[in-house]
């Protein structure tokens, strides 16, 4: 069975895993330091916390911006359940407005009529890898005086008008899960140039405690630790943080695979007109984290009978990213919402497998079987 998807982790991961927990240092510690002053030179910020998983990561970027009970923040219904979550952790409501087909994220036009005055954020997600146009959502929220908040659960090594997503915005959130495009096994960071962001997070991440465990246990002298404000345990640990560093490193070779492998993609099906293939316009870096096939009406092949025909050839598929509104958490409580262009686009699209390494059989199976139902040949 091919897979959709598999982290790239090697002896190197194993090893730094092995050599940190000998140290006896496992929890956050000066593995974690490194890791997150490596994630900050990497995408420019000029700070980066390191947190349990993107979701923690999510929430403490609403608590940092001052979000709760009351507030609205938009953010596409047309995103993993996360998204929506972590609006919902601080009592605030989501307003989920559409989505642009060609490329899943966010519609300005139709996230700027959604603005009311208890709009206090726009949560703008890098759907998939591919990065929205953070400029004119920046232009947006100045415009409105509300927050930005980047969700780049997928977008590690993306770019946006050369310079790497994580060094725009004020709070952009990162994902380490095992179908991300670098893994923890789990994990997620935080970047930031706001110097009092960054010590808040730190204190948020680690129960609001003044003096962290890694300061207590180097001091030469007795030290008793304060709880500044109601924290989390929010912590990533040092094993994982080891791992990170060895993932870092690969991580624009890893980039530079998934695109070729893409590239395939494209190259094999660009000449069937049912389809709608990843745009990625001039001035825009995808990783690759997923390559999503939008099906067109006139495609001779339904999603579901594609995936399950797919299923059955020995190459496992995903459905398109779910719609949270229609999740069984969140559709009593928008019933009445309608979001067209959100629901076709998820109910019309496929993940097809993309990993490294992906053996050229593979891919050739994939794309050989793909466009043979795809076409009805």
């Amino acid at each position: 069975m091919i897979p959709i998807a598999k982290p790239y982790l090697t002896k190197k991961e194993a090893k730094a895993a092995y050599d940190t927990i000998l140290t006896g240092w496992i929890t956050q510690g000066p593995r974690v330091t490194e890791f997150e002053q490596k994630f900050a030179t990497y995408t420019g910020a000029k700070y980066a916390v390191a947190v349990s998983n993107c979701t923690t990561a999510l929430h403490l970027a609403m608590i940092i911006s001052g979000i709760g009970p009351g507030d609205e923040v938009i953010c596409p219904s047309m995103s993993y359940i996360a998204t929506a979550n972590a609006i919902k952790y601080v009592g605030a409501t989501p307003v989920f407005a559409e989505v642009n087909p060609a490329n899943y994220n966010l519609d300005i036009h139709d996230t700027e009529k959604k603005i009311t005055d208890k709009t206090k954020a726009i949560l703008l997600v890098h759907q998939i890898g591919m990065p929205a146009d953070i400029d004119a959502f920046k232009d947006l929220a100045v415009k409105h005086h509300i927050k930005l908040i980047e969700d780049a659960a997928c977008a590690a090594g993306s770019s946006y008008k050369g310079s790497k997503i994580g060094s725009h915005s004020e709070l952009v959130c990162f994902s380490f899960h095992p179908r991300k495009v670098i893994s923890t096994g789990d994990g997620g960071m935080i970047t930031t140039s706001n110097e009092a962001y960054y010590n808040r997070l730190k204190l948020l991440r680690q129960h609001g405690m003044s003096v962290n465990d890694r300061a207590r246990h180097e001091s030469s002298k007795i030290v008793f630790e304060d709880h500044l404000e109601v924290g989390y345990n929010y912590r990533l640990t040092d094993i994982q943080a080891a791992v990170g560093i060895q993932q870092l490193e690969k991580l624009d070779w890893i980039i530079a695979k998934r695109r070729k492998i893409a590239s395939r993609y494209h190259k094999a099906f660009k000449n069937i007109k049912c389809l709608q293939l990843p745009l990625e316009k001039k001035g825009y870096f995808s990783n690759y984290q997923s390559y999503s096939i939008l099906l067109k009406d006139d495609c001779p092949i339904g999603r579901n009978e594609l995936m399950q025909a797919m299923l059955d050839a020995g190459i496992s598929t995903r459905r398109g990213i779910m719609t949270s509104h229609r999740e069984t958490a969140y559709k009593t409580e928008y019933a009445g919402l309608s979001l067209p262009a959100s629901e076709k686009s998820s109910d019309n699209s496929i993940l097809l497998p993309l990993y490294i390494p992906m053996d050229e059989k593979d891919i050739e199976h994939v794309i050989h079987t793909f466009k043979t139902l795809i076409t009805k040949e």
